[in-house]
């Protein structure tokens, strides 16, 4: 195991800034929970999802807390700083999700003084305690990242944080198709899904390679792969991204304006503009994962620590 001789605990696990940060994460997530089972609460599909960010968050930040201060990562068959800066990023971004879905949900203006202050004040505090659990997310990832002259994991790289932001997207795309899209009605439609589909599962597979240290498994360059990967997967995005357009707002194929009656939360019109605006958004990520990937001259088979 590394580390100094006849110290079994790492104490730079606590003491340094990432240490630091990881105290944050487990104190704020900690408050949260305790804050929406104590009084705030929560209902319904949203309040779920909500409850389950700030569970799993915390429960998997004390799992990496705890075999960072043990040293137990070490017997880990992982990359450790490539799976912590991963879980990281992707946990900035789920608690920033439901740092907004959960005030937009159970916060309102009308709550008080006509109904409970008190729980409308509790939800206050979730949100403002689920914010700064975002923050201190946020600041282990900036702490991780990659800095000239110091050579780090592929997924403290901005190219390896895009992934994580793109495989999330590509999960929310996926979530607003289920809610009733009717992409099968086209077979334009469909092949955009397909797209969306096949960047997602190479994307996961990737991080997945780079996290379990697996990726001489690919037989060819690493940085070459991620290369020729992001730049076919910009051509398939920009393909959708005019495509699943044309097929669903076109007066020939699709409705232009949102249709009269259309039902709220179930509206397959506003389900197909979220997936464009969506598609958008990775059509970025994307490519500003190739224009770093180009110039990237990242470690990416780094020791296992």
């Amino acid at each position: 195991m590394s580390g100094s001789a006849g110290h079994y605990l790492n104490r730079a696990a606590v003491f340094s800034p990432v240490g630091g940060a990881r105290l944050c994460q487990l104190t704020l997530c900690c408050a949260v929970i305790s804050l929406v089972i104590h009084a705030a609460g929560y209902s319904a599909t949203y309040g779920t999802f909500c409850l389950a960010v700030w569970t799993s968050c915390f429960a998997i930040t004390a799992a990496v807390f705890v075999l960072d201060v043990t040293r137990l990562h070490t017997c880990l068959p992982v990359s450790w700083e490539n799976l912590t800066v991963a879980f990281a990023s992707l946990a900035v971004l789920l608690t920033l999700t439901a740092s907004v879905v959960y005030p937009v949900y159970f916060v309102r203006a009308d709550d008080c003084p006509y109904n409970n202050c008190e729980v409308r004040n509790f939800r206050i505090a979730v949100t403002v305690c689920s914010w700064a659990a975002c923050v201190a997310y946020g600041t282990e990832v900036f702490l991780s990242r990659a800095k000239p002259g110091r050579a780090v994991g592929y997924m403290a790289t901005p190219s390896g944080i895009l992934k994580v932001v793109q495989i999330f997207v590509g999960c929310v795309i996926f979530v607003m198709l289920a809610n009733g899209s009717d992409f099968a009605s086209h077979v334009a439609t469909v092949y955009c899904v397909a797209v969306f589909g096949v960047c997602f599962a190479a994307s996961v597979l990737l991080v997945a390679l780079t996290v379990s240290g697996r990726t001489a498994a690919l037989r060819l360059p690493f940085e070459r792969f991620v290369v020729v990967y992001t730049f076919l997967a910009v051509l398939l995005y920009l393909s959708a991204a005019v495509v699943w357009p044309v097929f669903c707002f076109d007066r020939k194929y699709g409705a232009p304006l949102q249709p009269q009656g259309c039902p709220r939360g179930k509206c397959s019109w506003d389900v197909k503009l979220a997936v464009t605006v969506l598609c958008f958004i990775n059509v970025s990520l994307y490519i500003a994962d190739l224009v770093y990937s180009q110039r990237s001259r990242s470690v990416s088979q780094h020791p296992r620590v």
